[in-house]
């Protein structure tokens, strides 16, 4: 059940969020950094599974903070790991990888809701229609509450049916 909806979704109800992500991730811009500001503890943790693990593009990492809260991180950037590197562009093949994998992840019926942004469209450079389009063919027959966050709106709570 994907719901477009308009608002903030740092107010979701959602029991989850899934965000894109370079393996190198800052959490500098965007909706990263709002959740950086938001669950500190996150980018710090990401930042040691980085580190340890060399994360490839097409991934997710799941990160789970005190009150429930869960964020799916969808590694749909490229990017090196050295110091200092840059995240790079998006590809459609990593966000349509990490699409499936987090269907996997939520066919395991632990998260009953989940929000996402405009998935890979800001840092990451892609068109929203081919985005959406993907996020239709792997989350559309999903049995939880999908909400889609198409129009962002800033401290704006919206509108989302059976969260």
């Amino acid at each position: 059940m994907i719901h477009e909806v308009t608002g903030d979704i740092l107010l979701t109800k959602a029991q989850a969020i899934a965000h894109g992500v370079a393996p190198s991730e800052h959490f500098d811009n965007g909706l990263a950094l709002a959740l950086r500001e938001a669950w500190p503890g996150m980018a710090t943790d990401y930042r040691h599974y980085a580190h340890q693990t060399h994360p490839k593009p097409g991934e997710v990492w799941v990160w789970s903070g005190v009150g429930g809260v869960r964020i799916f991180n969808l590694l749909t950037q490229e990017g090196e790991h050295a110091h200092g590197a840059k995240p790079g562009r998006a590809t459609i093949a990593n966000v349509n990888h990490c699409l499936r994998r987090l269907r996997h992840e939520l066919a395991k019926g632990e998260t009953r809701s989940i929000a996402l942004p405009r998935l890979a469209t800001g840092v990451g450079g892609l068109e929203w229609s081919a985005v959406s389009s993907l996020i239709q063919q792997n989350l559309g027959d999903l049995e939880i509450p999908v909400f889609v966050y198409a129009n962002y709106q800033k401290g704006q709570q919206a509108q989302e049916p059976s969260a």
